[in-house]
């Protein structure tokens, strides 16, 4: 069973070719902009044009067009082969990561979010949620923050507001997608933006 990888949710963009556990091949690049050009090229480059059985994406939150560039991709391809289609979430792909470095304790992670804000979700030791995904200033992410370990792209940013703090500066990753536990993973995958659009329909006159 093969699956196609792919994250372009945050700054960062990766794929990967993953075979029963086994990382085949993949490809990671931090843009900042540009993943709509970057991706289609990348998952071309993986073994067999990135061909697989099912396709997992991450879903964010993020960046508003990374997270709707990357859907757009899983979903046409997955139309195209014919195959199963998963989302995951980047705040939980980073904890997994974490905590494959620093196994035993919990971890924060604090990522870049819109307007100066930053997303935080807490987890425990064996990776589970503690709680929802937030969009908060940094100071209130700060006051919020208690794990020994905190991770993410916003990590050393947080843990420089803290003492006696372990910071993993870390982004998602989708060649380490394998350390998502089956339970991260879900059908029918939607975007999940962390924060409210900007936007607002006009009030009624």
């Amino acid at each position: 069973m093969r699956k196609l990888v792919i994250d372009c949710a945050t700054e960062a963009c990766s794929v990967a070719l993953i075979e029963n556990g086994t990382l085949l091949a993949g490809d990671f690049a931090l843009l900042g902009r540009g993943h709509a050009e970057r991706l289609v090229p990348m998952i071309a480059g993986l073994p067999g044009k990135g061909r697989a059985d099912v396709i997992a994406v991450d879903v964010g939150p993020g960046s508003f067009t990374g997270i709707r560039v990357g859907l757009a991709a899983a979903r046409a391809l997955a139309l195209a082969w014919g195959a199963r289609l998963e989302g995951f979430e980047s705040l939980a792909l980073v904890a997994a990561m974490a905590l494959a470095q620093r196994p035993g304790q919990p971890v924060d992670v604090c990522m870049t979010g819109g307007h100066g804000e930053w997303f935080f979700q807490p987890f425990d030791a064996g990776c589970v949620p503690l709680g929802e995904v937030v969009s908060l200033k940094p100071a209130d992410a700060i006051a919020r923050s208690c794990a020994p370990l905190v991770a993410g792209s916003q990590a050393v940013a947080l843990a420089n507001g803290r003492s006696d703090v372990d910071a993993l500066d870390l982004r998602p990753d989708a060649r380490q997608a394998h350390l998502l536990a089956p339970a991260e993973l879900h059908g029918d995958p939607r975007p999940r933006y962390g924060r409210a659009p900007d936007a607002r329909l006009p009030s009624a006159a």
